[in-house]
């Protein structure tokens, strides 16, 4: 396969009409861009990671392979997605989470509709395989369980499955003990909280000294990309600090969907966790700044894809009484559309 940043496109790869249920999919081209982030404001499983200023901000990384799919003029659904070197069409690489994005009023049969016409369109294109990665549920604003009836049908192979520790503010679990303790003794040695505009301290001085001793690992957003980001969405990327003598010695940033608060970064230096600030950083964030959000998404506690669990991080978790939910993978054979066919024929006979 010739290099897919480079891959000249022709006109059955650009746009497919589905004549059986008229629906058309057109390949994402930037002249949609305001089209496609009004959908994605409006979508009824969409959060601000597919507008396309943040999906876009690691372009040159992936060869954008994202969908449109159109019955007449309407616009039903989205699929955010990336072709690898190998053919396979992940949605989305660059992204925590992806799967297709829906209009609020879309019904079942639509769904199903999507997935056939789209896994049709691959298939055209000898693209064999989808690696469709879950919005998990709670952070849709309606029902979106028809995703998962079509999966059912196609036969998908869930491959992997993260637990994501979530609070739900609707029915809480009380702190442990243990995190109780741990924020009156920050608050004994007088550590102080407060949001910071500038995200250079905490990752030079905690985050990536803390990934790098403990994991080996650097921060999947290097700091130019989180700065970058942060500006963009100033309302939905924030970042939160605990401090001794003015120094951060712990952070969270939190990214802010429509009823959904998500740790995407938790640090706290070697001082900080001799003293709880973490905990009463924490405490501040869950109990003061989203309590009036539905959930408080701490992220994943897996490891080797779902496989493995790091018992250490999810006990702490845990302790501020997060409950686990699934985050699923799965691998869709493009060439199994034909198994929503009786489903669909059913409908058109009835």
């Amino acid at each position: 396969m010739p290099s897919l940043n480079k891959m000249v496109l022709s006109e059955k790869e650009v746009q497919l009409r589905d004549n059986s249920t008229n629906l058309e999919i057109k390949r994402w081209n930037p002249e949609y861009k305001r089209e496609w982030d009004a959908f994605v404001n409006n979508g009824k499983n969409a959060t601000f990671l597919f507008l396309r200023d943040y999906m876009d901000y690691h372009s040159e990384k992936f060869c954008d392979y994202s969908l449109l799919i159109y019955r007449g003029p309407k616009l039903l659904a989205l699929l955010p997605a990336n072709l690898t070197t190998e053919g396979k069409l992940i949605s989305h690489e660059g992204l925590t989470y992806g799967g297709f994005i829906f209009r609020r009023d879309v019904r079942l049969a639509e769904v199903l509709e999507c997935f056939r016409a789209v896994l049709r369109y691959l298939e055209s294109l000898s693209i064999k395989l989808i690696i469709y990665k879950m919005m998990p549920r709670f952070y849709n604003t309606l029902p979106c369980d028809d995703v998962e009836y079509a999966l059912f049908l196609l036969d998908a192979k869930l491959y992997r499955l993260d637990c994501s520790l979530v609070i739900n503010f609707d029915d809480r679990l009380p702190f442990k003990k243990g995190r109780k303790s741990e924020i009156s003794k920050a608050k004994k040695y007088g550590v102080t909280l407060g949001q910071e505009n500038d995200f250079k301290l905490f990752w030079n001085e905690v985050l990536m000294p803390r990934l790098n001793s403990k994991h080996n690992v650097n921060p999947v957003h290097s700091f130019e990309e989180i700065t970058l980001l942060a500006k963009r969405f100033p309302d939905k990327i924030k970042l939160f600090s605990a401090y001794v003598d003015n120094k951060p010695i712990a952070g969270a940033v939190i990214y802010e969907a429509k009823h959904v608060a998500h740790a995407q970064y938790i640090a706290v230096s070697s001082e900080g966790r001799r003293i709880g600030a973490l905990d009463l950083l924490l405490n501040w964030i869950i109990n003061d700044i989203y309590s009036n959000m539905k959930y408080f998404d701490f992220g994943i506690c897996n490891e080797n894809e779902g496989k493995s669990l790091n018992h250490g991080l999810l006990q702490w978790k845990q302790g501020f009484g997060a409950r686990a939910t699934s985050h699923n993978f799965y691998e869709i054979v493009t060439s199994n559309h034909y198994r929503l066919n009786d489903v669909l024929d059913a409908q058109q006979q009835s």
